[in-house]
């Protein structure tokens, strides 16, 4: 990444930055790229591709999200005129939706349930032959001690129920070699498939339940496994008192890259 740039990843985003660094490792960025940027929330890393592609390249920022599309739009402003983005869901993409030299999709995995093999499968279709596909997430492995506390608390509270809800949720997690498997039955070659570990600063109590990374995502999940809210509330709590005994707390950064066939000839 240029010292210069005028739109780079921002340092103050602790979740989504390192994961696009990870992304941006593995990418292999060119100038005049044309590029598919899925799942692209406000614009982490679409601005900074679309300024390394520079004017004569192409960058489609897509997210299922209007308001996600609204705030990268601001951001944008009338900066960067070849940088575009739209609301698209990328399990479905619109059939004259041309091929691209690369396609991205930072944290995207997560967002491709049901069906993740066959959203992949759909990003292929739109990958120009010799084209290179970037995936990253948080692959199985991602905060396991603290799975494992809160499935401890559950047990001692007799929560049968409520354990298995956690258990099919963290289950359901995919793996790196799940990642792999999905860009091999895609027919992608000279695929790479890479884990880096991120850890995440938290403290206890509120500072924990309310942490603005945990909160907005994976403490949500488990406070779904509860059909009784103030029992979710009392479990998490004795949790949050605990934290040292899960801490530190190791995110599993995963990037998925491979590349599509060249045609014949």
């Amino acid at each position: 990444m240029t010292g210069s740039s005028r739109w780079p990843l921002p340092k103050k985003d602790y979740w989504s930055t390192p994961f696009a660094e990870a992304l941006l490792h593995h990418l292999d960025l060119v100038p005049g790229a044309t590029i598919l940027d899925v799942a692209s929330g406000h614009g982490i890393p679409a601005f900074y591709l679309a300024e390394q592609v520079g004017s004569t390249g192409q960058v489609l920022g897509i997210d299922l999200s209007e308001q996600q599309v609204a705030r990268a739009r601001a951001i944008q402003g009338p900066l960067l005129p070849w940088l575009r983005f739209e609301c698209h869901d990328m399990r479905a993409l619109p059939s004259d939706l041309p091929a691209f030299d690369r396609i991205t999709g930072n944290l995207s995995v997560m967002f491709f349930r049901p069906d993740r093999f066959h959203a992949i499968r759909g990003l292929v279709a739109h990958l120009k032959p010799g084209g290179q596909l970037v995936l990253t997430f948080p692959s199985l492995g991602t905060f396991d001690s603290l799975w494992q506390r809160i499935d401890r608390e559950m047990a001692a509270g007799g929560l049968v129920v409520e354990r298995q809800r956690l258990a099919a949720y963290v289950a359901e997690r995919p793996s790196a070699d799940d990642g792999r498997g999905w860009l091999n039955a895609a027919g992608l070659e000279r695929i790479e498939v890479t884990e880096w570990p991120l850890e995440v600063a938290t403290d206890s109590g509120p500072g924990f339940l309310y942490h603005p990374l945990l909160r907005g995502g994976f403490l949500d999940d488990v406070y779904e496994c509860f059909d009784d809210a103030h029992l979710a509330e009392t479990v998490m709590r004795r949790v949050s008192e605990d934290v040292q005994s899960f801490t530190p707390l190791v995110s599993q950064r995963c990037v998925l890259s491979g590349w599509n066939k060249r045609s014949a000839g």
